[in-house]
């Protein structure tokens, strides 16, 4: 260790102005720093204040001694972490295995030798560097491998629901193609029966009384308009069912290689498509209702079906919010509700911001929610990967902004801002 090196400051604590002489003098020719404490509580006062990097600590002082200062500084989470080493006189293996077991991490015996002083000093400093260092390490290589893993989920995911969305596409699109192209010609044919049998009602105005008969039990006028009803049903319904395709198509685009212009308001419209059904009043609550108020954007360059799947984690995050308030009793006698609003910001930032009028999120919570692996919902409902490929994706991916507004029993509010 480098004698000039800053290595912050070392806490001496003791009642004795002679031992402090020695000890003072000692780290003094090493260039090392010091401040001095004379018992007990006021190190303990300092120590809260500014943390030294070592504190030198005698057992034998008035007031509390050094066992009891000990045990204080290791009970406090500031202060737990600071290596102390005791000075003192007394050699027992008792008093020794006594300091150990309070966090001590070594012993320098009175009468001090300056160099086995200065030599424990170093060595203690330098296994407290290398011990943060190794905890930084841990800590950066920990965050990489959850950054990893938040990646690899969300690959897994994009390609899953990419793949299944195709094969859902290919077995929609024959039947729903074979449907709607017979619809026209049906409707024609029918139409072409009805009149054919206008006609025959014209010409033989009194049929025999067999087919009265059959006629008053069909209620031919009857079929006759609920057949085109029914036509009309089919004509709609087929209409649904293609937009939903369209809608899965738009949701899942493979344009993870290369940003592409985009209608972030088609993504979000596709995404509502597909969470159709979880928006719909059920025995527990009533509809949810979705506002939306739609500014004016530009077409935005970013990868849309990274940008869909932000939307779809964060819709279905409200919904969830939403459905568990309502189960609990914590929100009542409202209509639950989700508003959807768009914007460009003078700095040519596109701005989606989606609020729900749920209970909200607490203080602690909420500075954690984009962590990895972190979720408030049950093990059979989250995996806490939702919101932080949602981060990543936002962030990392387009170099935007994700934040989010809430307070309890207000509701919250997710902004995601993203250059156009």
């Amino acid at each position: 260790m480098n004698k000039n090196q800053n290595t912050g400051f070392i806490l001496i604590v003791d009642d004795n102005p002679t031992n402090l002489s020695v000890l003072c003098e000692a780290l003094n020719s090493e260039g090392l720093r010091f401040r001095v404490a004379v018992d007990g509580e006021s190190a303990i006062a300092q120590v809260e204040r500014n943390q030294p990097e070592l504190i030198l600590l005698d057992v034998q002082m008035p007031g509390i001694d050094g066992f009891e200062t000990c045990r204080r500084l290791k009970a406090n989470p500031v202060t737990e972490n600071i290596p102390i080493i005791f000075t003192t006189a007394l050699a027992d293996t008792d008093s020794k295995t006594k300091g150990f077991s309070l966090g001590a991490v070594d012993y320098i015996p009175k009468p001090f030798a300056q160099e086995e002083v200065i030599a424990r000093v170093r060595v203690h400093l330098q296994l407290k560097q290398l011990t943060e260092s190794l905890e930084q390490k841990v800590s950066d290589r920990t965050k990489a491998l959850q950054q990893a893993q938040v990646k690899l989920v969300q690959q897994e995911k994009l390609s899953t629901l990419g793949e299944l969305i195709a094969g859902i596409g290919h077995e929609i699109n024959n039947p729903i193609n074979f449907i709607s192209s017979n619809i026209p010609p049906l409707q024609e044919y029918i139409a072409a029966i009805s009149e054919l049998i206008l006609l025959y009602q014209q010409e033989y105005p009194n049929p025999p009384a067999k087919i009265t008969t059959a006629i008053e039990n069909l209620d031919l006028d009857f079929v006759l308009e609920d057949i085109i009803k029914i036509l009309n049903s089919l004509e709609l319904g087929s209409e649904r069912i293609r937009n939903l395709s369209t809608s899965l198509r738009n949701f899942c685009r493979s344009d993870s290689d290369a940003k592409i212009s985009a209608d972030l308001h088609q993504g979000i419209d596709s995404t509502l498509m597909i969470l159709q059904h979880r928006l719909k009043a059920n025995s527990d609550r009533p509809r949810i209702e979705v506002i939306k108020n739609y500014g004016v954007l530009p077409q935005v360059r970013c990868y849309l079906g990274q940008m869909n799947q932000v939307f779809m984690n964060i819709l279905a995050n409200a919904i969830d919010a939403l459905d568990e308030a309502i189960m609990q009793g914590k929100i009542s006698n409202i209509v639950p509700q989700i508003q959807i609003t768009t914007a460009i910001d003078s700095e040519q930032f596109a701005i989606v911001r989606i609020v729900d009028n749920g209970i909200g999120i607490p203080e602690r919570l909420k500075k954690r929610l984009f962590e990895p692996l972190f979720t408030t919902k049950t093990v059979d409902k989250g995996t806490g990967l939702g919101l932080s490929i949602a981060y990543q994706i936002v962030v990392e991916k387009h170099k935007g902004v994700l934040e989010v507004n809430s307070h309890s029993g207000m509701g919250t509010e997710f902004i995601i801002k993203i250059p156009t």
